[in-house]
């Protein structure tokens, strides 16, 4: 009976091509949007993401994600070092400062400060140079998408020229020399990102009793995390989360307060609802093209327990190509816009999602046929 499911489903090409498409644009959809959507949220935590080595992140308690960057007074680093579980403790500063460029314009960008003696919280690739270069006289590190976009030179005709190693740029009415591009992940901050030490960070900002941003922590070899964050909780009043848990955070924050659940959602949504729709109403007339065969298999004794087991498999196989086809198609476009501004990411569990979410089209759209068959009297392949 298998056999006979399959070759009712397959005889009818245009309709069977039909539901096939309707299902592939939905799995198409829905998971293109989803993977765009997640890698759009891995944005909001690029920059903990780069920040491999701590495990626990320090800062003032009204920090509500990795942006908001309050200071905290720069004693705190020695009362976290001081914390039993501490391995090592380390400040990071974390500013938005005008940086003048050759041509004299004016252009936001955002500076980071790196612990002066070990450089964590580094950049995580580098491009041209070591990051060790830091520790030279006004040294500091671009990101390469800031060198090539925002901080280039015009040329004669318009043209960028990208900024190099051994160019100077004025920050602050400091001088500042470019010892070497890194790669960074990408995030919502579009201005350029620049590295430097601590020091020659809070040097660059103008004054303020509070330079500090962040302390980087590392635990000590079998320390529980959440222990230790309360600990440091209790022991100096501010805020400290593990590295994972201020991921959570921030994306939560963002999921709250922007519009993004909500647009793609929507396009998720309307993949969902069109794919049910052609696959449904193109499925309602295969079905009813084929009662008469139905018909004739309910008056040579099949049971409708047997109708509907092909019925399902029918649904079960058009799902299972539609969904490949979705997934594949949707690959494909995440490989060709790999080297663009466009992020997509796509973890198992969307594949998972995805397939489930095919699922239940094909099903919904397979129930509408069962109930018609259910109710079919044998007699109607008599009929003329």
């Amino acid at each position: 009976m298998n056999f006979v499911a399959i070759k009712m489903l397959v005889g009818d090409r245009v309709k069977y091509i039909g539901i096939v498409t309707g299902l592939t644009f939905a799995s198409l959809l829905i998971t293109q949007q989803a993977a765009i959507f997640i890698g759009v949220m891995t944005w909001t935590f690029g920059m903990i993401t780069d920040n491999a080595l701590p495990d626990i992140w320090v800062m003032d308690p009204k920090v509500q994600f990795v942006d908001d960057g309050k200071p905290v007074m720069n004693s705190q680093l020695y009362r976290v070092r001081g914390i039993t579980g501490v391995e090592w403790a380390v400040p990071m500063y974390r500013g938005m400062m005008r940086v003048r460029l050759q041509s004299g314009i004016l252009q936001e960008c955002l500076v980071l400060g790196l612990d002066d003696a070990t450089l964590v919280g580094g950049p995580p690739k580098m491009v041209e140079g070591q990051i060790t270069d830091l520790k030279l006289n006004d040294a500091i590190i671009v990101n390469t998408e800031g060198a090539q976009k925002r901080l280039a030179a015009r040329g004669p005709h318009g043209e960028l020229i990208p900024l190099k190693v051994g160019d100077t740029l004025e920050i602050n009415d400091h001088r500042a020399i470019v010892q070497g591009l890194c790669k960074t992940s990408r995030t919502f901050i579009i201005q350029p990102i620049i590295y430097t030490t601590f020091s020659r960070a809070t040097t660059f900002a103008p004054y303020e009793r509070r330079m500090m941003n962040f302390v980087l922590v590392k635990a000590k070899k079998g320390q529980n995390h959440k222990e230790l964050c309360r600990r440091i909780r209790e022991t100096t009043g501010l805020a400290a989360y593990p590295k994972e848990e201020f991921k959570w955070l921030t994306m939560w924050y963002y999921l709250k307060n922007t519009g993004l659940p909500i647009n793609f959602g929507l396009a998720v949504l309307m993949g969902f609802i069109i794919g049910a729709a052609i696959a449904g109403q193109t499925f309602y007339n295969f079905t009813q093209d084929n009662l008469r065969y139905f018909g004739a298999l309910k008056a040579m004794g099949a049971t409708n327990p047997t109708l509907l087991k092909m019925i399902v498999l029918q649904a079960l196989v058009v799902a299972g190509i539609g969904y490949g086809l979705g997934v594949g198609a949707a690959s494909l476009m995440g490989t060709l816009t790999k080297n663009t501004s466009l992020t997509f990411l796509m973890p198992w569990q969307l594949l998972i999602l995805s397939a489930a979410t095919v699922l239940i089209i094909s099903i919904l759209s397979a129930a509408i046929s069962i109930v018609k068959v259910m109710r079919l009297e044998p007699a109607i392949v008599f009929k003329s």
